[in-house]
């Protein structure tokens, strides 16, 4: 059910752990919100062009945008939200030389459909 979507400026490729970010989170955050870890599905996507602030190449920035099922309490999205970029920050190689602007987004999924098929 989780599905996480991130955006990340392709000038961080090689600083972002990306697999190892997924696979911390997954399981730290199925445990806060009673969720199966086989249920969380996380993307990356680069963003090759983007303007930050006032355009300078210093300037990066990682989304994530966090989408669950409804029901969890204001307290627990925060956390959630809280414990994502903490997350997100631990996987960042140091000495980048850029301004990283790193968010998250916790949101409720509004309508969801799924069907596992096993091969």
């Amino acid at each position: 059910m989780p599905q996480i979507t991130i955006e990340y400026s392709a000038s961080l490729a090689e600083a972002f752990d990306r697999r190892g970010f997924a696979l911390a989170l997954h399981p730290a955050a199925a445990e806060l919100i009673g969720s199966a870890l086989p249920d969380f599905k996380t993307r990356f996507r680069p963003v090759t062009e983007a303007v930050i602030g006032s355009g300078a190449d210093t300037e990066a920035m990682i989304h994530v945008d966090l989408a669950i099922l409804p029901g969890r309490a204001p307290e627990v999205k925060a956390r959630l939200g809280d414990l994502t970029l903490a997350m997100l920050c631990e996987h960042l190689k140091p000495g980048t030389g850029l301004n990283i602007q790193v968010t998250v987004e916790v949101r409720d999924i509004e309508s969801y459909h799924k069907r596992v098929l096993a091969r």
